[in-house]
């Protein structure tokens, strides 16, 4: 009786360390997803008490200026809570046009740019994401994403308000629809003005670790003296190396003669 009462006692201490480590396993297991995959936010907030960091370099061919560089593209995010997340980053750019292409949660917008020199500026970054709804059937995920962005050194000085609420769902084969609008402060010189971001991307997974994507945005000036509209196509990959470790690429082209001629983005992403 002994020996049976050891045996039952070491099969249900076996059993419940498995269940343990199935569950902790989970909890690694859950791929990070980053806000620079594409210019359209991330459906998901990062998990509680996690830090996610995210960095990237853009080369941006301007169509009527000289050529962008923008780098680090640094955005820390940490899980505060299960749902809200709080922001801070840095950038620096070089060219004649700022980029108006990041993913990260900021963008510049500055038409006209310089074409007889470059221009250099750097910003600080600071805000953070709320999830307001997960999916429920056709009933989408949703989130709503307010930073402030400031300048520490260029010729600009105005501190830039972006805010941006996206909206989308994933399906059973691992297929995601996402769109978003962003909203964003600007001026230029003494014309203050305001700016609409739509955008809409579909990701596609190749396996367990690689993703593509296909994505359309715009940047429209409202209230400008001289209206400004921008549309890009873009399109992207991304691989994991581990479940918390994520590199990608991003390109994209403009459709008209305000928008860059081409784009490059190269980053990668890390949660700890």
């Amino acid at each position: 009786m002994d020996r049976r009462l050891r045996f039952v006692v070491r099969l249900a201490a076996s059993v419940g360390l498995s269940i343990l480590a199935c569950a902790a396993n989970g909890q690694e297991e859950r791929e990070i997803e980053t806000d620079r995959d594409s210019f359209t936010p991330a459906l998901s907030t990062v998990d509680k008490g996690l830090l996610m960091v995210e960095s990237s370099y853009s080369f941006v061919d301007n169509r009527n200026a000289k050529e962008t560089h923008s780098f680090p593209e640094l955005l820390l995010r940490f899980g505060a809570t299960e749902n809200f997340e709080l922001r801070f980053g840095t950038n620096y750019e070089i060219g004649g046009e700022s980029s108006t292409t990041s993913g990260s949660g900021g963008f510049e917008f500055e038409p006209g740019g310089s074409a007889n020199g470059l221009e250099e500026e750097a910003k600080v970054l600071y805000g953070f994401k709320l999830l307001l709804q997960e999916q429920d059937g056709w009933r989408p995920q949703s989130n709503v994403t307010v930073m402030g962005q400031t300048p520490t050194a260029g010729e600009s000085t105005a501190t830039q308000l972006v805010t941006s609420a996206t909206m989308g769902w994933e399906f059973s084969d691992g297929w995601e629809l996402a769109s978003a609008l962003r909203y964003a402060t600007g001026s230029l010189e003494e014309d203050d003005f305001n700016i609409w971001a739509p955008s809409v991307v579909l990701k596609i997974p190749l396996g367990e670790r690689t993703k593509v994507h296909a994505e359309y945005f715009g940047l429209f000036s409202d209230g400008q003296e001289n209206a400004t509209a921008k549309s890009y196509f873009s399109p992207g990959v991304h691989y994991l190396l581990t479940p918390d470790l994520e590199v990608g690429v991003r390109t994209g082209w403009g459709f008209n003669q305000q928008s860059a001629n081409f784009f490059s983005n190269v980053g990668f992403g890390w949660q700890f």
